[in-house]
């Protein structure tokens, strides 16, 4: 009687709860954060059957709004989007237990936030999570609530496996090994593993599954005797990569040079070699590429008097005649004026930004040996704010009327900005992008058209920074020094200077501009976010 009762007790839950959830899993910075938000918001649109949640950084609420107005629920947990990478060789030890801590107490979090989803009853069909790559807690929570996992990926794979993980998993794990490699098509195999899973068989990851979630610690194993679940093979899972869908051909890895021997044109390259690309390297079937996901512009907005002008044609083609509010026509002539872009986002708070005083003398120092103009977004990082604050203060040269959130240096041919404008509407009206090489920053620049000059400084900032240059979009990459010299001393700030006075001589060449603007023209014809909800679509079986 007892287990009969129960059973109906939970087909009775099951009735009650008539709508799907979809719970979508995106922590790092806006880059990471962002392109999840506007897949988030699509759904919700497209599936009004479904309850939509996009759990992220508290640090992100200014989301809040906008996402509720599409019947998007946020659910913030109170982690940082980074932890500063900035520490002594004496402070190494406080910094990795306080990440240690950061981390524990980050995963309670979201498995008290799943527990509250998921956790009032059985799940339907249709739930799902799915995650960016920098949330893998909820692959395992997915396992352990029994909710199908999609991963989406607003960048390629921003880690790869040490190059002796797979000797050390053949020799500890034999047995799950051969499972993964002898995989039936369609089931998870070794190149999924490869790919994108191989954290979760580390012991980062083990411990917390076993510890806490009482899973085993070895995803596709059982609990009990470690074994791999030979009975039971789940399904490859579908990874969808936000991409132009011209950076296939990257898999490649053909040298421009061959390309131009060989006489090919990008039409030819396209033409020839796209529909194999996806069987290519070592990607599992079931990874996907979409176009770029891109929010509504008129999220991006820190003033609500510019939003409320781009309101007046959301299509993000045209606007109000006057594109910024009264408060910012400072902002608004100076772009005109077609300045150069230069941001390095989230790059400050993650420690790279040790000397904002010898940044900004390397950027007074291009200046005062050509005619560029610069508009500086500041990203909110507090350093870099307070030293333009600082030499404004110092400064002879002064423009009244100066708001707050801009502030002009170098006698206004630098233009320091403390908001945020949507690089959408900015980047078609600038000259060249100086920028980190994070994946929104490169899509928006790509999608403008504009010429740019790639910084890069961790992860698959590296990735695209090499494949911009591959596209003739911008010329080779900067070493981090170039922008940020570890001295500051005359030398170094002129030596550095130098360099970025060249690499922006080269952004600005015919040729660059010419084929920035033919790229523009081809990503002006994917919908990157109308691409992935087809492929979400198709894998959940929903018309």
């Amino acid at each position: 009687k007892e287990p009969r009762k129960k059973y109906q007790l939970e087909e009775q839950r099951k009735m009650e709860r008539r709508k799907p959830k979809a719970v979508f899993m995106a922590f790092g910075t806006k880059g990471d954060v962002y392109p999840l938000a506007a897949i988030a918001t699509a759904f919700a649109c497209d599936q009004n059957q479904y309850d939509v949640m996009l759990i992220t950084h508290s640090a992100h609420e200014s989301l809040s709004i906008h996402l509720a107005q599409k019947h998007v629920q946020f659910w913030p947990v109170s982690s940082l989007p980074v932890l500063s990478a900035d520490q002594t060789d004496s402070e190494e030890s406080s910094f990795f237990l306080q990440k240690k801590k950061a981390t524990r107490d980050h995963r309670q979090e979201c498995y008290s936030l799943i527990e509250r989803i998921f956790g009032d009853g059985p799940t339907l069909d249709g739930d799902l999570i799915m995650i960016n790559f920098f949330a893998l807690e909820g692959w395992s929570l997915a396992e352990s609530f029994c909710v199908r996992c999609i991963v989406a990926a607003p960048y390629v794979v921003p880690y790869s496996a040490p190059s002796t993980f797979e000797r050390q998993f053949q020799l500890e794990l034999p047995l799950l090994y051969r499972y993964l490699i002898d995989a039936p098509s369609g089931k998870v195999c070794w190149k999924d593993v490869i790919h994108w899973m191989w954290p979760l068989f580390t012991e980062n990851w083990g411990s917390w599954r076993n510890d806490v979630l009482h899973l085993s610690p070895c995803p596709f194993t059982d609990p009990v005797t470690g074994i791999p679940t030979w009975h039971d093979r789940p399904q490859s899972p579908l990874v969808i990569h936000m991409l132009y869908s011209w950076m296939l051909l990257a898999k490649f890895d053909f040298p421009r040079s061959v390309i131009s021997l060989l006489n090919l044109s990008l039409d030819s390259m396209f033409n020839h070699l796209i529909k194999f690309s996806v069987l290519t390297a070592y990607w599992p079937p079931k990874v996907l590429v979409c176009g770029f996901w891109f929010l509504p512009i008129e999220w991006q907005f820190t003033c609500k008097k510019c939003r409320d002008i781009s309101l007046h044609d959301s299509s993000g083609h045209q606007y109000a005649k006057d594109d910024l509010c009264a408060s910012h026509l400072e902002l608004q002539n100076f772009i005109k004026a077609a300045p150069i872009f230069i941001g390095l986002s989230s790059i400050g708070s993650m420690g790279f930004l040790k000397d904002p005083y010898a940044f900004i003398c390397i950027l007074q120092t291009v200046l005062s040996t050509t005619n560029y103009r610069f508009i500086l977004f500041t990203a909110g990082y507090e350093p870099l704010e307070s030293i333009v604050r600082r030499i404004s203060t110092e400064a002879s040269f002064e423009l009244k009327n100066c708001r707050d959130d801009c502030v002009p240096l170098c006698n206004g041919r630098l233009l320091c900005f403390f908001g945020s404008v949507p690089y959408r509407w900015l980047f078609p009206k600038c000259a060249a992008v100086i920028h980190h090489g994070g994946s929104g920053t490169t899509a928006a620049a790509l999608r403008a058209g504009t010429p740019q000059v790639v910084c890069p400084f961790m992860l698959d900032q590296f990735y695209w920074a090499e494949r911009m240059h591959w596209l003739g979009v911008s010329p080779e990459p900067l070493s981090r020094n170039h922008l940020l010299p570890d001295k500051n001393d005359d030398t170094s700030i002129h030596e550095a200077a130098r360099l970025l006075s060249m690499a922006i001589h080269d952004a600005l060449s015919p040729t660059v501009k010419a084929r920035a603007a033919e790229v523009a023209q081809r990503i002006l014809l994917e919908d990157g976010v109308a691409e992935a909800i087809k492929h979400m679509k198709e894998e959940l079986g929903l018309n």
